[in-house]
């Protein structure tokens, strides 16, 4: 808890790494996770540090692991489960890591290109075995049948008629003759079209052109996919005809092969083909199974290896970021790491020297400094999810308060004060409840999907949403938009009418049918059926949201007193906390006793008597007092003289901002220049160098906490920028509390909104369901509560869901927060192992 309220203290320390351990040193401080290296080669380029050869090596080495991954996901082959994380090799440990990927790597080129061939030449046998037997068919088709014969007939005539019109047209003196030449081929079924198009413009109709489709797809050897083809013969005459048609069928990537021109060829060339098929299926099985063989060898090791070599590249990278002592042979390093874990580290150093035999130890010495330091939180899988709200907004600045502890509770009971429905919250908390049980599952499934990993970070703040819903709802005696009497209510009804039926709406007098017990935990059901139920809950949760909106603001404010007092400011506990205090309480405050009182004294005797708390606080502003009507008289006996008392103190505080802390910076700043001359004059009267020992005493004397806002304390104090900042800090405070203060309505708002639409939805939807009858109604009872459920899980938990969620981190960035969160700081980011592997399986899923 110390931890996450305020982060750890931290320091800058120089380690001193002789070579031959760095590497190992380096490797123990990553499994541990502790420690946040500094660039020290800043200017430096990146191909031109100490280890930029080894990490290229560690590029090659996951490229090749890359393309080993990508071919066993090709193969579907499942990847062996590493168990416990490798830890990094030792430096000898690359060669064989090298060597092995090497060999990996070779192998698999090699069975992937005899593979490829293998497919290459078992495709064109196939389309060859196609075109002889689809050209067979074609020669051997029956023509015992007159009509087909006529046909033949009348295509051939046409064709000798085209031929010899061609002929003439080329000024040739010969006529056509019997003999035709031809050639065969396949071609991808999509092209054939334009395929035949082409033909018939360029050959001017004298060739002839028969297709036939392969049914089966077709494995393409290089990239995997089925394509469809088609065998064709094209019939032409003459040399020229047949230049123009290879020409075109390489236009179109369609594959020519040789087809012998008798039938007994043909036939002996289709027994040839089938065989060699055979042949080759066997060599391809056998090329198959050794490839799978290689790949479910890699796949049983492929993650190990991934990791170690991830690892390697990293503690290059970070070597990289040191200084080489060439006259102490050894590495300089700069780093930022908690102090109460200095132990850990040593120990860790100490680890990393025995284990690369190194007979000089590490040195880690701490540095004074006046940067500022990281900020580091340590957090669990449980406070992660509220951490990351708050760094959503700013990292805290250091050692400031963390708003991290306070928002695990304050975030999801604001949250339900707007979603307060206990059946929907109990739909919420059962989903993540699911989620936290079965979070070792679902961990590794997630990463792949945006959604659901926004969802499962967020695991244990919706479950704590859905708890406070539930017990939200509670109070207000909603779920699902109705009413459940528990324990009775506390109103009676009336005595029956003599015609025996109540009538539709009657007015309950609270004199005379209220027990005068309250009901015992939240709202009365009987409001639930009320005619005035909105008027009466709107005036509940309103005041109820001003009640909630100063308590959280007040405490804001009170916080900030701990980061002044913290950091020693005292000009800010008098100048800002003070009359931050008073001004609130005085307007706003004295507003939450008047509900408080409100609702304690007055009663039904006195609800015609009941004064206004808005109108009383506009009157206190507008010094405005009248004891007619009744509804303006006042509450109490001297209620003009404490409001008028309050109402001065409060715009006293408005000066009191304004002005006392700018002459009090000015002040100070004055003593310390009088005091740092004064220093030099002594300094220079004994005879000491007073130039260098005056910037010393300047910088010593000047206060390094962070509680004077940054008003010239590091630099040149200028009386103008502070007066400037400090009239906006005083119109925030003054304006914002009053704006702050209205922000908070959102909460009666949002509770309204909520339950209008789940009451909406239950009496447009569901009671459509519930008015049927029989078996009729049954199965309309079926339909209509699906259609229900489907709108309030999209509707009302996700959609009003996440609106209360929009408004309930608003109301902690803005309206909280703001009282005493700068955010200005930066985050701890330690050189580890953990996070650097988890990042990369992020961007890889």
């Amino acid at each position: 808890m110390g931890s996450l309220l305020r982060s750890e203290e931290m320091s800058l320390c120089q380690l001193f790494l002789q070579s031959e351990a760095a590497y190992l040193c380096v490797a123990e401080l990553g499994e541990l996770g502790l420690v946040q290296f500094r660039d020290l080669n800043p200017d430096v380029n990146a191909f031109q540090r100490k280890f930029v050869l080894e990490v290229r090596r560690c590029d090659e080495m996951e490229r090749k692991l890359r393309v080993l991954e990508k071919e066993i996901k090709k193969d579907e082959i499942p990847m062996s489960e590493m168990g416990d994380i490798p830890d990094a090799p030792l430096p000898r440990e690359m060669i064989e890591l090298e060597t092995t990927f090497e060999k990996l790597e070779n192998e698999l080129k090699e069975v992937n290109s005899n593979a490829e061939a293998l497919k290459k030449t078992y495709l064109e046998l196939t389309e060859l075995k196609h075109i002889l037997q689809k050209t067979q068919q074609f020669f051997d088709e029956q023509t015992s049948d007159k009509g087909v014969r006529s046909r033949r007939f009348s295509e051939v005539q046409h064709f000798n008629a085209a031929m010899n019109t061609y002929l003439s047209s080329e000024g040739s003196p010969e006529r056509f003759e019997t003999d035709l030449g031809f050639l065969a081929g396949v071609i991808l079924r999509e092209r054939l079209p334009a395929f035949e198009r082409m033909l018939w413009r360029v050959c001017l109709g004298n060739v002839f052109l028969r297709q036939a489709e392969i049914e089966k797809p077709l494995e393409d050897p290089v990239s995997g996919d089925q394509v469809y083809k088609s065998v064709f013969i094209i019939f032409f005459q003459g040399e020229q005809l047949k230049t123009r048609v290879k020409k075109i069928c390489e236009g179109f990537r369609a594959t020519l092969y040789p087809c012998p021109e008798t039938a007994v060829d043909r036939r002996e060339m289709i027994a040839g083909v089938v065989t060699r098929i055979d042949e080759l299926n066997t060599v391809l099985k056998q090329t198959t199974e050794h490839r799978h063989r290689v790949l479910v060898a890699a796949a049983k090791h492929i993650k190990n290896w991934i990791v170690k070599v991830k690892k390697v590249k990293a503690i290059y990278l970070t070597l990289n970021m040191f200084n080489l002592d060439l006259t102490r042979k050894c590495l300089i390093a700069e780093c930022w790491c908690p102090v109460d874990d200095m132990e850990r580290i040593h120990i860790a150093l100490r680890r990393g020297t025995e284990r690369s035999g190194s007979s000089v130890p590490s040195i880690l010495n701490r540095m004074d400094t006046k940067e500022i330091p990281p900020t580091f939180n340590r957090t669990n899988k449980f406070t992660q999810g509220f951490q990351n709200l708050v760094n959503a907004y700013g990292v805290a600045a250091y050692r400031e308060i963390n708003p991290a502890p306070f928002t695990i509770i304050t975030f999801p009971f604001l949250f339900a004060v707007m979603f307060g429905d206990a059946g929907h919250g109990l739909l919420m908390a059962l989903f993540a409840l699911w989620l936290v049980l079965k979070e070792q599952s679902l961990a590794e499934k997630v990463k792949s999907n945006e959604i659901y990993k926004t969802f499962f970070g967020g695991r244990y703040l919706i479950l704590l949403m859905g708890i406070f819903s539930i017990y939200t709802g509670l109070i207000y005696n909603d779920v699902f938009s109705k009413s459940l009497n528990l324990f009775g209510s506390s109103w009676k009804a009336s005595p029956v009418p003599s015609s025996g039926l109540y009538p539709e709406t009657f007015m309950l007098d609270p004199q005379k049918q209220f027990t005068g017990k309250p009901y015992w935990f939240g709202m009365d059901p009987v409001w639930a059926v009320s005619g005035n139920k909105i008027l009466f809950l709107n005036s509940y949760k309103m005041k109820l949201s001003v009640l909630l909106g100063v308590g959280q603001m007040l405490f804001g404010i009170v916080l900030s007193f701990y980061n002044h007092r913290y950091f020693g400011d005292r000009i800010n506990i008098l100048c800002e906390f003070i009359p931050q205090v008073i001004f609130l309480l005085s307007i706003f405050g004295y507003l939450n006793l008047l509900i408080l009182a409100k609702w304690i004294t007055y009663d039904s005797t006195q609800s015609g008597c009941a004064p206004s708390i808005l109108i009383t606080l506009i009157n206190m502003f507008l010094y405005k007092y009248q004891d007619t009507p009744c509804s303006l008289a006042p509450m109490y006996s001297g209620q003009q003289f404490i409001q008028t008392v309050l109402l001065f103190t409060a715009l006293a505080c408005i000066p009191w901002m304004l002005i006392f802390k700018p002459y009090f910076l000015k002040k100070r700043h004055d003593a310390q220049k009088l005091a740092s001359i004064h220093s030099s004059n002594t300094e220079n009267h004994n005879g000491y160098n007073a130039e260098g020992d005056v910037a010393v005493s300047i910088e010593t004397d000047a206060p390094s906490a962070g509680g004077g806002g940054g008003h010239g304390h590091d630099g040149e104090f200028d009386l103008g920028d502070v007066i400037i900042h400090q009239i906006i800090h005083t119109i925030e405070s003054c304006l914002g509390s009053i704006s702050h203060t209205a922000s908070y309505l959102r909460l009666w708002a949002l509770s309204l909104a909520h339950a209008q639409l789940s009451e909406v939805l239950w009496t447009m939807v569901l009671q459509i369901g519930l008015s049927g009858a029989k078996i009729t109604g049954g199965f309309t009872m079926f339909v209509i509560f699906c259609f229900w459920g489907c709108l309030t899980v999209a509707v009302l938990l996700l959609m009003e869901g996440l609106s209360a969620f929009l408004h309930a981190l608003r109301l902690h960035w803005v309206e909280f927060q703001s009282k005493f969160y700068k955010g200005d700081g930066y985050i701890f980011q330690p050189f580890s192992f953990e996070v650097i592997l988890n990042n990369e399986s992020e961007e890889v899923a």
